[in-house]
């Protein structure tokens, strides 16, 4: 009998998959048809992707609203009607105007786009407007107005920069279009600019150095390993106290009602009657706590209310 699968695996995407490819993949792989992706990365563009495996597929939504880091190629000189080097040339900087960039222009134009600002989505993108994708549009040769969006960029870092070439790192709310930042920064030194390349290098605690390429994931498929990839969804919440609930509330729990402090047993009790557990004493009053059941498997997420009641936000059952 094949395995089911619940929890978050990270994937390097490689360049030339989109993420569906990458979900269809997984699918074949894991044997298992409930898996969903944590927001879309272009074909050419590469990089950390977290993918949903089973009960996991209830968190896509939070991982989706999680900050993003970014490492990207800003090429000056030139715009494209896809905002990077993939599309066709709309506009194009003359030699002189190029000549006259410094490096120091160009820091000072690329901090400028630091903190809160609003942000015009680019045509070649998933966001739908009256039921169709912006880019289906584009490629009809359509172009609808688009409102702006609010982000943050939380800090730029000039990696390199080799004129008409700028490698920097971003760190971004959700929501962030990395290709028409660079295309507003050419703007903004009225040069042009695009993007030259997009590495994705971090989705909320999901780093580089963890996600594994489809090659090696199927090679652990083959060693019968693939179960120690799977990150369990109750390590998404690293900062929600422990909680497990009483026999007696098990069946409350179990269908999803509101629990009372009660009814909840504190790790700290948990782990005075098992010494031997490694769980550390982490509850704090906070909003939010993982509820387990008594044999401490991960039940799902609770909130405290104002009327010192537990209410279910997520549950994992």
């Amino acid at each position: 009998m094949a395995n089911n699968y619940n929890g978050i695996v990270s994937v390097y995407k490689e360049k030339g998959f989109t993420s569906f490819d990458v979900v269809a993949k997984l699918r074949g792989i894991f044997g298992q048809k409930k898996i969903g992706h944590t927001g879309t990365l272009d074909p050419d563009a590469v990089g950390v992707l977290p993918i949903c495996l089973g009960n996991g597929t209830k968190v896509v939504e939070l991982l989706m609203d999680h900050d993003k880091e970014y490492v990207a190629e800003l090429l000056l000189g030139m715009c494209t009607d896809t905002q990077d080097t993939t599309g066709e040339v709309v506009n194009k900087a003359s030699e002189t105007d190029l000549e006259l960039l410094s490096e120091d222009r160009v820091k000072e134009a690329i901090n400028s786009f630091i903190g809160d600002i609003e942000q015009i989505p680019p045509m070649y993108s998933a966001l739908k407007v009256n039921g169709q994708k912006l880019c289906d549009l584009a490629r009809k040769g359509v172009e609808v107005e688009r409102k702006p969006r609010k982000i943050t960029v939380h800090e730029i870092e000039v990696l390199e920069i080799e004129l008409p070439v700028v490698k920097m790192r971003v760190h971004c709310s959700k929501g962030t279009y990395i290709r028409t930042l660079c295309n507003d920064i050419g703007e903004k030194l009225g040069v042009y600019g695009c993007m030259q390349s997009l590495e994705r290098t971090r989705v909320g605690i999901f780093g580089k150095e963890e996600a594994l390429t489809l090659p090696q994931i199927q090679s652990l498929k083959d060693e019968g390993k693939l179960g120690e990839i799977v990150r369990p969804v109750d390590g998404l919440f690293p900062d929600y106290p422990k909680m497990k609930v009483s026999e007696e509330a098990l069946y409350r729990l179990e269908n999803g009602n509101v629990l009372t402090t009660s009814e909840l047993v504190g790790i700290e009790d948990y782990v005075n009657q098992n010494p031997d557990s490694k769980e550390q004493n982490t509850i704090n009053v906070q909003t939010c706590v993982r509820v387990y059941r008594p044999d401490m498997t991960f039940a799902g997420i609770y909130k405290k209310h104002e009327d010192g009641l537990y209410k279910p936000e997520k549950m994992f059952l």
